[in-house]
Parts: structure tokens; C-alpha cells; sequence
């Protein structure tokens, strides 16, 4: 058989296969739900929970989750609080506006400023929650993900014990931004046609997953953007970024900042500034070499769990001790 003519791998219902979602929790020795969340504007945004066995690993601390551009929380993303649940923490996460089963035309992000006031809300209605009482909380972004923990804590200062910054897109990165003179034609008609999904990019998948087996994988998630991006979407994308940029220095919290070295997507030297221009006293830098952009999924499994045991002793050096008050 010609290798055009292979025929496509058996559709999954969820990224580790056919097992049913509870039963394979089960199988975690963790206990996840899902519900939606009315944010302050009205928008109606899916959720989830992943956390400790009720009886087993006492909650070392929350971990709130913010998922990449085009992405969402309910295939490949969970890998990693499935991970950290199983290790004590409490991990929370929503789909963005216009991400997975959330409100909003899809993969369009036209104010980010209001996409961090949906996600403070939430997270502090789980703060408000009597059993997580004097817990400490952390942030935890990928990607588009990272910069939004950093506009939250640029917000809220004093709000969370840290930060953990998989591949934050601090800045765009020069390899996936259009040349000129592209991005000045987008700039004039992104006025008239914000939504209209022409903006000429690589497919961030191949540019991200390293694995092929992971790619299928990471392909067959229903609910992944596979347009191009909408012009509304990447201009406001460049507007954040070029902020962030310019507010390194105002970085005070904690952080643990990972990016490989290999990364197309976002700018692992603009990581490199982010730890070196922060103000923060407790702050951390892993430049992990040859890796790629999807460093919790899309590498080996060796370096996969060498990233996850990275974040996790971070977390734990951080967090409540197992049996402290």
C-alpha cells in the first residue's frame, strides 16, 4: 500500500482513546467535573476541575489553568492537571471566549482585557470556596495562555503565590509573523472585517507537536481552530504582546518560565528577558534544548516528563507541605 493510500487512524473520543471520561479518571486515581460559568458579561464559558481523591492526597495548593490560542481544555490540555491532580494540587481551567465549548465565534479574541476579567472571576469564585481556605493559588498559562497570567498578575498583583509560564507568548515571534508588507495591508482591512480568517500563517500544530504520533493525536481534537487566524484576533494578539514587551520590568510574582529552544511559535528570547529584566526575587528560567513549542505534550515522553517533573517541584517547593496546616 502507497503511504498516501494508509488509511487514517481510528478517531478517538478522547486523547488517551475510547475509555469514558470518569472511568479513566478513575483509572488516574483523581476526580474531574465540568460545568459552565456565567462570566460578569453574560458569556456562558465551560469549565473543569481535576483534583486529589477525596481520602487520598491532601490539597497542596491550586493551580489555575489558562489554555493556549486555538486550543481548549478538554483534550491534550488535561494531560498535564491530570498530572499535577495526581500530585496533590487542585487544577481549575476554562475555554477562553470563542475557544472549545465557550461562547464566542470561534478562535475571534477581539479585547483581551475582558478575556482576564473573565478569568479573574472565575478564579475567584473557586478562591471563594470555604475548603480552599489559606491555600496558595498559582497561575498557570501556555502559550497565549502565559501572557494572559501575566496581564492578571500586571492586574492583580498581590493575588496569587506564582506563576508558571509554559512557552508564554510574551511576543510573536518573528518566524510566524507576516512580512511586510502583509501585516500593514491586515491592519487596514481588520477595521472594516475584524472576524474575516485570512491571515497567512503556517499551520501552528506542525509548527508546535514534534512527535508525528502526537500530531494525529493533537489533530483529532473536535474542537481545535484549524483556520487561519482572524484578523481581529491577531491584532489584538500583537497589541498584548507589544505591551507585555514593555512591562517585563513591572513582573514581581514568582515565576517558573520553560520554553525550548527550538520553539517557532512564541520567542523562548523573550523568556530569556522576561527572567532576566523581572523584578521578582523568587524566579526561575528552564530553556529546554531542541524542544519545541508543545513542551507538555508534543515532545518524547522522556522529555514530556522531564518538563512535568520541572513544574511540579516548583509547585511543591512553593506550596503547602503534605499533612501541614
Amino acid at each position: 500500500m502507497e503511504e498516501s493510500e494508509q488509511p487514517e487512524p481510528r478517531r478517538r473520543l478522547h486523547f488517551w482513546g475510547n475509555t469514558p471520561e470518569q472511568a479513566y479518571y478513575a483509572s488516574q486515581q483523581i476526580q474531574s467535573s465540568s460545568s459552565f460559568y456565567t462570566s460578569p458579561r453574560g458569556l456562558s464559558l465551560f469549565t473543569r476541575s481535576w483534583q486529589p481523591l477525596p481520602g487520598t492526597t491532601p490539597i497542596r495548593g491550586l493551580v489555575f489553568m489558562i489554555h493556549g490560542y486555538g486550543n481548549d481544555i478538554s483534550w491534550t490540555f488535561q494531560a498535564t492537571p491530570i498530572f499535577l491532580a495526581q500530585h496533590g494540587f487542585a487544577c481549575f481551567a476554562l475555554d477562553l471566549e470563542g475557544h472549545g465549548r465557550s461562547d464566542g465565534l470561534k478562535a475571534f479574541v477581539p479585547n483581551v482585557n475582558l478575556v482576564v476579567e473573565d478569568c479573574v472571576s472565575f478564579f475567584t469564585s473557586v478562591k471563594q470556596n470555604p475548603d480552599f481556605q489559606n491555600l496558595p493559588a498559582f497561575l498557570f498559562g501556555e502559550s497565549m495562555g502565559g501572557a494572559i497570567c501575566l496581564l492578571i498578575h500586571l492586574r492583580n498583583p498581590n493575588s496569587f503565590t506564582g506563576a508558571v509560564l509554559i512557552a508564554p507568548m510574551c511576543k510573536i515571534s518573528d518566524k510566524v509573523k507576516p512580512k511586510f508588507p502583509i501585516p500593514q495591508i491586515l491592519t487596514a482591512l481588520a477595521k472594516l472585517l475584524p472576524t474575516l480568517p485570512i491571515v497567512p500563517t503556517a499551520d501552528l500544530l506542525v509548527k508546535s507537536v514534534k512527535v508525528d504520533a502526537k500530531k494525529l493525536i493533537a489533530a483529532q481534537n473536535p474542537n481545535r481552530y484549524t483556520g487561519k487566524p482572524r484578523l481581529g484576533t491577531v491584532l489584538e494578539l500583537l497589541r498584548v504582546t507589544d505591551l507585555l514587551s514593555r512591562s517585563l520590568s513591572d513582573v514581581t510574582l514568582p515565576f517558573l518560565v520553560a520554553h525550548g529552544s527550538a520553539d517557532a511559535v512564541t520567542d523562548p528570547e523573550v523568556s530569556v528577558e522576561l527572567y532576566e529584566t523581572a523584578a521578582s526575587e523568587d524566579k526561575t528560567i528552564r530553556i529546554y534544548d531542541g524542544m519545541m513549542h508543545s513542551l507538555l505534550f508534543g515532545e518524547t515522553d522522556e522529555n514530556v516528563e522531564t518538563v512535568r517533573r520541572d513544574v511540579l517541584q516548583w509547585l511543591i517547593d512553593r506550596s503547602t507541605p503534605i499533612g501541614g496546616s
